[in-house]
């Protein structure tokens, strides 16, 4: 099984959120080698590939190579199953501030993440909503990407239109309406858009549908080149499309 070494640099004890273990990080190293084995992944969708192979580079998913996504690659650290999606919920749901540089370093040390870190000039957080961040009082793929290149993020590159559904239990088509022109680039933020590489950092993916038209607006400001970074991609596709 592969090690892997991740300088979790929490500076007091915790309990392990995932085993309980105490003294621990919040994320122990045991259940990260377990828990967060690396995977062979589509590189446009981020979805776990059904035949995985020695290769360290994976083709498109055939989904992807009928439909071309808007991102020129998507990375994604683990699924979205047990353990991962209960903290996560932990994180975002309980704003447990002891888990944003856990789950951080567990992204950066995900195949591929470091190189799309390093290769962007501009990381930019997925944005909520006005409701959702007044509901939830912090933006917790902001949380993320400070961790991820603190130097590089900015938080009000890309913004999003008004208030839209909630996106939980909603459809692969519900979702697209939800999200449609939901997003933008500021005005003044568009010089140091275009021409550049760009990290968009989120928690979870699912459908691709925020991520897609986030991606498209970031295009429309003239993006050379678009990376969507999420800790989370869930591993079921709806049929239709």
């Amino acid at each position: 099984m592969l090690k892997l070494h991740i300088p979790l640099s929490i500076s007091l004890p915790s309990v392990c959120h995932i085993c309980h273990r105490w003294p621990s990080q919040p994320l122990c190293t045991p259940c990260v080698e377990r828990f967060a084995q690396p995977a062979l992944r589509c590189p446009a969708c981020a979805l776990m590939l059904a035949h995985t192979s020695n290769a360290s580079h994976a083709a498109a998913c055939p989904h992807c190579t009928r439909h071309p996504s808007p991102l020129d690659a998507c990375v994604a650290a683990v699924s979205y199953t047990f353990p991962w999606a209960a903290c996560i919920a932990r994180f975002k749901f309980q704003a447990d501030p002891s888990l944003a540089r856990s789950l951080a370093h567990l992204m950066q040390h995900a195949p591929w993440v470091e190189p799309a870190l390093d290769a962007a000039t501009l990381v930019v957080p997925m944005p909520l909503s006005p409701t959702r961040l007044r509901e939830r009082g912090f933006n917790q793929a902001l949380e993320l990407a400070h961790h991820l290149s603190p130097h590089k993020t900015h938080a009000h590159t890309l913004q999003r239109r008004g208030d839209s559904a909630h996106q939980v239990g909603a459809s692969r088509q519900e979702r697209l309406e939800h999200v449609r022109d939901a997003f933008w680039v500021a005005p003044e933020r568009v010089p140091a858009v275009r021409g550049q590489r760009v990290v968009v950092v989120d928690d979870v993916m699912t459908t691709g549908a925020s991520m897609h038209e986030a991606a498209r607006a970031l295009r429309a400001a003239g993006a050379a080149h678009i990376t969507g970074l999420v800790l989370a991609r869930t591993e079921e596709r709806e049929t239709h499309h």
